[in-house]
């Protein structure tokens, strides 16, 4: 797996300036529709204990204005402050198209910084006034004799759109004259539900499977193209071709989606502003002018798969020089007028997260023949995306690719995860090749969870080389590392990275094939291993705004974001729907953005007056509980969903306590500190077996729940803790909990000091654990203890971030969120002889590796600049410690606090550190 970490540029001090210029999280983001879009840098750490101390923001209109110093959209002027992110822009007002060029330079205890290297970002189209285009399609025409199932819940658009795909997807062009020198040419495009832009020939871009899936019906993306260098003065063309994705949902599921109520045909809305040298400019924009054929795709569909006939493609429909067949003269699709429709009605809203692309190509590693004529392609790794096909054969043959994760005892592929597609093939595309010479060809508007491709009514027999895996997933910068010496945990980790990844096709998924669902549950479990390992906050700020368009007046949410209507009464509850609290509260935690908490506030009340509604005596008995535990099915679980529920209500309720502090709504926060109290003692009172040290259902879940939930009162600790020692012990060492009591376990026994609890649970090969799964030959997380049901699901993913947060030591403070403060505390456990993390912070690139050598143990950190670190240090006295040669309390930038838990405690400035103790 490829995935770029941040270029970090190390520069001497004498020269010193920022770097890692961001804009609303993102290098250069182009059609923003922030106003005040937030500024952050980073500071190279060159020096011990380096700090700033003042900061100069300067943007323009120009880059010539930017060189010459000059802020003629906004000059900051210096600053005296040491915050290095999230610097609101409060210049002259942004207005669509606009372009901003930025840099900064800093001050800090060692002096002057030179200018940091220039940025930019642009804005989009801030007002549907600045739309000057049209909705277009191309809609099927129907036989008048056709008999159709209509929609049968009456929601949604006509009759028209609610059957299966009977016609191909649309290519829709048009051609143009660019009369002068073109200076700079941007495209702005919704295509709904997926789109492929191309111009003159090629594709616009390397993204797939745009815009992102949103509930249409409140907002849709759409995309900001650069195209300058794919235009030229005289004739071009521009083409786009359409596919059904989330927008035209037209094969039955379980979730409803063909009723969703946006659902319709395909369709496009397209501005292009060409900016000539001269100044003057052209705007060419999706109207009646456009021409429409059907495309080549005759199927497609987001679980289903894809269909493609090569017998129809049209050679160069994407370039000027194209000659059009009118409909009906010719056996190739004839081209049309577009009709003019209308669009979704959700209002435009920039897409501005990390877009979904090709980010790794996999060679198959073994091809079986378990039948004649079938063909098995093991890919090695379980993973989202599709295969390309390379064939050569007649004209009109017909091969098939069948995708999914498991085989049947003859080796064939085993479709398992097919259960709740009620029409249509699961996961199948179908290739009609042309028939000249060698045909490649990969999907466009579809994605599968796979390990193993079928392959039938190929011509002949094909080779390792007839396949090629491509990784699909949403494109985030990767943001940390974690390896150590025991390699079963290094496998875990790779498992759980390749599930994330997986999982993360735009919004976060359960799986990848089954469902493609934005369970809300499986996605604030694993937020924080995906914070960790990658830089996600962009994605999954716009996958809250989801939330708040989903929500209903009377504030309940649904169990799957997006949704078109499902999951209000089933799948959802506190335990799930807390996605919405939580994901903002752990953005904040490790970024210091709280704007993402602050814009939902509003919808939090909302959801919380909900809960209350339903739980007069303060006890939540909506909604799923301890899903997936070992024993029992999904549901098996002993420990109350009402357990669960009510502390996810309790933390729900304290998280919007903290938001009204920040928001200065005191009496909100005085509300919900209070009813947060009145949630505790009922809690306790219902759940707790005080002569006992343990909660209803006597299962591991209920007594973390309690204790890292923060329900438990500090003098019951000592007590439930000897409790749930006691109860792992009787399960031979094993976590025996679901996904939600996974998650408690994990942090619950680390922050009490029984860390080595949760090495020795991680370190199991036998059931229920990860390794029983890798002894199992699992290359992702699965969905049960057990094997049954998905095999790559990323909920019981925390072990990831328990990897940072315990054996490197990684942590967040969460009274100076964003990793302004870092506790650095590593677990030495085990037979564990060393570790290694790192982790890209908004200040910079944090590094914690230790090893034991002899009888003690090295420990060397990197804390950037502008922050400071609080470090936990194995030893029962300072003196034993030594830093870079010296002792270390008496080391440079370097502070003795005390012993603690077995530690020498130090507080440290910016820089590199070498500890070491017994050498």
């Amino acid at each position: 797996m490829i995935l770029p970490i941040l270029f970090l540029v190390t520069i001497s001090a004498a020269s010193s300036a920022p770097i890692n210029l961001t804009c609303d999280h993102a290098r250069n983001p182009a059609g923003i529709d922030n106003p005040q879009p937030r500024l952050s840098w980073i500071i190279p750490n060159t020096n011990r204990g380096e700090a700033q101390t003042a900061y100069q923001i300067v943007v323009s209109s120009s880059e010539d204005a930017l060189k010459s110093d000059t802020g003629n959209l906004w000059d900051s002027g210096k600053v005296a402050s040491d915050q290095s992110t999230l610097i609101r822009y409060a210049g002259k007002p942004l207005t669509s198209e606009m372009r901003c060029y930025w840099k900064v330079r800093v001050w800090t205890n060692l002096g002057q910084s030179q200018w940091s290297a220039p940025a930019e970002w642009s804005m989009g189209l801030l007002s549907e006034s600045d739309w000057k285009g049209k909705w277009v399609a191309n809609r099927p025409k129907l036989d008048d004799d056709e008999t159709l199932p209509l929609n049968k819940r009456g929601r949604g658009a006509d009759a028209a759109s609610h059957v299966l795909q009977k016609t191909p997807g649309p290519l829709l062009r048009k051609t143009f004259v660019a009369a002068k020198s073109i200076k700079r040419a941007t495209a702005y495009i919704c295509g709904l539900g997926f789109y492929e832009m191309r111009i003159n020939g090629a594709k616009v871009g390397d993204c797939v499977l745009e815009p992102s899936y949103t509930k249409y019906d409140k907002r849709a993306l759409y995309v900001t193209h650069d195209v300058t260098p794919m235009l030229k003065q005289g004739l071009n063309a521009i083409g786009v071709m359409l596919g059904n994705g989330w927008f035209n949902c037209h094969t039955r599921d379980s979730w409803d989606f063909d009723h969703a109520p946006w659902r319709d045909t395909p369709r496009m809305l397209m501005q292009l502003n060409i900016e000539y040298s001269d100044g003057t400019s052209q705007l060419v924009v999706s109207d009646e002018s456009w021409r429409t054929a059907f495309s080549p795709i005759t199927f497609d569909g987001v679980r289903n798969g894809e269909e493609y006939d090569a017998r129809l493609e049209q050679r160069g429909w994407d370039t000027a020089e194209f000659v059009e067949h009118f409909e009906g003269d010719a056996e190739l699709p004839g081209w049309k007028p577009v009709e003019i429709v209308d669009g979704p009605k959700g209002r435009l809203v920039a897409e501005v997260a990390p877009p979904v692309k090709v980010m790794e190509t996999i060679k198959p590693v073994k091809v079986t023949e378990p039948k004649p004529g079938v063909f098995v392609f093991d890919m090695g790794v379980n993973m989202a995306g599709w295969c390309e096909l390379k064939v050569a054969g007649p004209v009109g043959t017909k091969v098939t690719l069948r995708y999914d994760e498991r085989l049947h005892e003859d080796g064939t592929l085993h479709q398992s995860n097919a259960s709740h597609l009620a029409s249509g093939e699961f996961q199948t595309d179908k290739y009609t090749l042309r028939g000249v010479g060698l045909e490649s060809w990969e999907p466009r508007f579809t994605y599968h969870g796979f390990q193993y491709v079928q392959v039938e009514g190929f011509p002949g027999k094909p080779t390792l080389n007839s396949l090629l895996g491509k990784v699909v997933h949403s494109s985030f910068d990767k943001a940390g590392d974690f390896e150590c010496s025991n390699e079963l945990l290094n496998k875990i980790q790779r498992n759980t990275v390749r599930s994330y990844i997986s999982n993360f096709v735009s919004y976060p998924m359960d799986c990848p094939h089954r469902e493609k669902n934005g369970w809300t549950g499986d996605a604030q479990l694993a937020s924080e291993t995906g914070l960790y390992n990658f830089n996600t906050t962009a994605n999954y700020e716009r996958w809250m705004h989801d939330f708040a368009d989903c929500q209903r007046g009377d504030g309940n949410l649904p169990g799957i974001v997006p949704t078109g209507g499902w999951g209000f009464d089933w799948g959802n509850g506190p335990a799930w729907d807390s996605a919405y609290f939580l994901i903002p509260y752990y953005i904040y935690l490790y970024s210091g953005d709280a704007s993402v908490l602050q814009a939902h506030y509003e919808g939090y009340k909302r959801y919380l007056d909900f809960l209350a509604s339903k739980s007069p005596d303060h006890i939540v008995t909506l909604g799923l509980g301890d899903w997936c535990p070992p024993q029992g099915g999904p549901g098996g679980h002993a420990t109350p969903a009402a357990l669960t529920s009510t502390a996810y209500y309790y933390v729900d309720v304290k998280i919007a306590a903290k938001v009204a502090g920040m928001l200065g709504k005191g009496e909100d926060a005085r509300k919900y500190n209070a009813l947060a109290d009145q949630i505790q003692k009922a809690f306790m009172a219902r759940f707790y077996d005080p002569a006992t040290g343990r909660f209803e259902g006597n299962e591991q879940c209920g007594m973390a729940t309690a204790i890292y939930q923060g329900l438990l009162p500090e003098s019951e600790k000592r007590k439930v803790m000897g409790a749930l020692v006691e109860e792992i012990g009787n399960r031979d060492g094993h976590i025996w909990a679901g996904i939600l009591g996974t998650k408690y376990l994990i942090n619950a026994l680390t922050n009490n000091g029984r860390a080595d609890l949760v090495y020795t649970a991680a370190t199991k090969r036998d059931f229920p654990s990860w390794g029983h799964w890798i002894e199992q030959g699992a290359t992702t997380l699965w969905e049960m203890w057990n094997g049954d049901g998905s095999r790559n699901h990323i909920m019981f993913g925390d072990i990831g971030a328990w990897f940072y947060r315990a054996l490197a030591g990684i942590n967040p403070d969460p009274d100076k969120p964003g990793f302004k403060h870092i506790i650095i505390r590593p677990q030495m456990l085990g037979d564990l002889k060393w570790a290694k993390g790192s982790h890209l912070s908004p200040y910079g690139m944090i590094r914690s590796s230790w090893k034991r050598s002899g009888s003690g143990f090295e420990l060397s950190l990197d804390i950037p600049t502008n922050s400071t670190a609080t470090v936990y240090v194995p030893a029962v006295s300072e003196g034993a410690i030594v830093e870079s040669g010296k002792p270390a309390a008496k080391s440079d930038g370097v502070k003795f606090i005390g012993i603690k838990e077995g530690c020498a405690v130090f507080e440290v400035k910016s820089g590199h550190y070498e500890f070491s103790a017994g050498k």
